[in-house]
């Protein structure tokens, strides 16, 4: 085998093969094993050496066993080397398998009596490889005949539907929890004290202009009172920082600039500075805005009231 496969293909060959077992086994991300783990280079380098050293070490020792060899057992071993795969042995055997073909000194045995203008016509044998691949399919076609238009398996259409339907499915649930794919009707306010301090570094940093650092409104309508222009409440804050203000005269749409998960800190920001009252705050822009689930929620909690009185 050696003599059949070059040494400059036979160690890439095998090279290559381990290392994309190490790539296939090995759990690197989206990264190479060998980047991310440098034990990994350390054993391919090693391997490499080795394999190569093998290479040397076993052609040393051809040569070293060819001069011991005497002059006749040379011509054996040369006649050998230069001996072409077709002729040898073990070629011709695995032709005759593949075959069964007959021997032109027995053709003889096989000539049918047909004789076209002097052409005549053998019986060999249908080849092996031909025959039980034949058979295969055979087996294959019924078993498909049996799976699918008999026992009505899916087939390769309804599979793809179902595969389609189920990967809509992952995806809307994905996004009910990716940070970076947050949008108004997804978001959530934000109260803890941690998460709001990373929001006022955000609005110091791009929101000072137009609403001044404690958020009681310059260019911009003031952030602290309870009037909003675009409506209030964190999908409504969000939205109008992600999407921009009124056509022509409102803020700027923040959304190549900040990432989704960043729009709900400062959102969230904002909507903490209510109340606050700054010192020669802006006047109120908009109309006074009412959380509607707020709302719904009021008349029920009276109605309880009421019924308790009157139990009482």
């Amino acid at each position: 085998m050696r003599k059949l496969i070059p040494v400059y293909i036979r160690i890439p060959v095998i090279f290559f093969s381990v290392m994309l077992a190490l790539e296939y086994f090995i759990d690197s991300g989206d990264r190479p094993a060998f980047v991310k783990f440098p034990m990994v280079s350390v054993f391919l380098f090693v391997f490499l050496f080795l394999l190569i050293s093998i290479e040397i070490t076993l052609t040393a020792v051809d040569k070293v066993t060819y001069h011991l060899l005497s002059d006749e057992q040379k011509k054996v071993v040369d006649d050998a080397a230069n001996l072409s795969i077709k002729d040898s042995e073990w070629f011709k055997k695995m032709m005759k398998w593949l075959t069964k073909s007959k021997p032109i000194e027995s053709e003889a045995d096989v000539m049918l009596d047909h004789d076209y203008d002097g052409i005549k016509e053998l019986d060999n044998s249908l080849p092996p490889w031909w025959l039980y691949l034949f058979y295969i399919t055979i087996i294959f076609g019924c078993v498909y005949l049996v799976r699918y238009h008999m026992m009505g398996a899916d087939d390769q259409e309804t599979e793809l539907r179902k595969e389609m339907a189920q990967a809509k499915l992952d995806v809307e649930e994905y996004m009910k929890t990716a940070p970076d794919l947050m949008d108004e009707k997804s978001v959530t306010l934000l109260t803890d004290p941690a998460e709001l301090a990373k929001g006022k570094v955000i609005f110091q940093t791009n929101c000072v202009a137009c609403h001044r650092a404690d958020g009681g409104g310059q260019i911009g309508p003031n952030l602290t009172d309870d009037h909003w222009i675009l409506g209030g409440g964190i999908k409504n804050v969000f939205h109008t920082i992600t999407n921009g203000g009124r056509d022509g005269k409102g803020m700027i749409a923040w959304k190549a600039t900040l990432k989704p998960t960043e729009i709900q800190h400062v959102a969230s920001y904002v909507l903490s500075l209510q109340g606050t009252n700054p010192k020669d705050g802006k006047a109120p822009d908009g109309e006074v805005w009412v959380d509607p689930d707020a709302a719904k929620a009021a008349p029920a909690a009276v109605t309880k009231t009421d019924s308790t009185a009157v139990k009482k």
